[in-house]
């Protein structure tokens, strides 16, 4: 094997070593051509394609959709033994201030309860804040697919008062969450609905119409301002979302129940069989229910959504917007109400 006598060495900016051939006899003739010598698992590589080291693009550090307000990166564990969320708040990216300047910080809440919540540092004069801070929360193993992670980002005005930028709700039920199963995430912030809640509450939720398969899809994301009954963990409350045609029942589905929250979070999807030619006629009811143990189911609320044979206002134009842009999700708050 060639001697390594007369080489130098240049350090290169990815850490690799690379030697500098100055024996006119080592030149490669015909094109690159690495020469391996080894030493105790050690390396000395004659030549290196940069390409072949390339990462792939990390497309959520550059795809953000039209009005987009922000990106939050987080991660969570659970530690079964001893019961605690590890939260670790990563970055924010992209913030959109109506002013130049922005000072912001993070409030990071775990839902039910919005009585307390963790805070963050707060970053000076950036719109893209590195925070690397981390958060615990001690909740028991029974009761954490129950919860749900909510993040509000603030800026600091001058005069030190707190403006809301966006919110990421996160709930925790969709996760596989045991010891050494660190998970990496990333939520566009969403505007937060500042209007006070209707009489009895509000849902939001998206439509999605595929007419090539023929699938009408609703996603039932959160309620917010319920009127419950009786406020306590026996409390389970859920939603059922009918699809009618003519006003005749066809199918119903229903979501898993959220305990003693006047504010549940959902996000489960659902589908259903429907024909292009059925969507004048068809309509959708999501009911809002609550049952407390050992006592019969009560509705809270009620919206139905469909075409103009059935719905005005809100609901119809959600529905006329599902239709318009096929395959596309729209998302909407809608008021719930208690007429049957």
């Amino acid at each position: 094997p060639p001697t390594l006598h007369g080489r130098d060495w240049i350090n290169l900016t990815n850490e690799e070593k690379v030697q500098e051939d100055s024996d006119p006899y080592m030149i490669p003739q015909s094109g690159p051509r690495s020469s391996f010598h080894s030493l105790a698992g050690a390396y000395v590589v004659g030549t290196v394609n940069p390409e072949l080291y390339k990462l792939p693009e990390d497309k959520s550090e550059t795809d953000f959709p039209e009005g987009n307000i922000g990106r939050l990166w987080f991660s969570i564990e659970y530690e079964q033994e001893s019961e605690r969320l590890l939260v670790s708040l990563i970055k924010v990216r992209k913030l959109q201030p109506p002013a130049d300047s922005c000072s912001p910080f993070v409030k990071i809440y775990l839902l039910p309860d919005e009585r307390s919540y963790l805070q963050s540092k707060t970053k000076r004069k950036t719109l893209n804040p590195q925070f690397d801070e981390n958060f615990v929360f001690q909740v028991s193993s029974k009761m954490l697919l129950q919860r749900t992670l909510k993040f509000l980002v603030y800026r600091v005005d001058k005069q030190k008062k707190h403006h809301l930028l966006g919110q990421v709700i996160f709930p925790l039920k969709n996760e596989t969450l045991t010891d050494d199963n660190k998970l990496v995430i990333w939520r566009d912030l969403e505007k937060e609905n500042l209007e006070p809640p209707s009489d009895y509450g509000d849902i939001q939720f998206s439509l999605s119409y595929n007419d090539y398969l023929g699938r009408l899809t609703v996603v039932v994301l959160r309620a917010r301002g319920l009127k419950l009954q009786e406020e306590s963990h026996a409390v389970s409350v859920y939603v059922k979302v009918s699809l009618m045609n003519h006003n005749k029942f066809i199918k119903s589905k229903k979501t898993a129940a959220v305990l003693g929250s006047p504010n549940p979070v959902y996000n489960e999807t659902f589908s259903f069989k429907t024909d292009q030619t059925e969507l004048d006629t068809a309509s959708l009811s999501l009911s809002v229910l609550q049952s407390i143990k050992g006592e019969r189911t009560h509705l809270l609320g009620r919206v139905v959504v469909g075409p103009f044979m059935y719905t005005r206002g809100k609901e119809l134009e959600h529905w006329n917007e599902m239709i318009n842009k096929p395959k596309e999700l729209v998302k909407r708050w809608h008021a719930l109400c208690h007429s049957t």
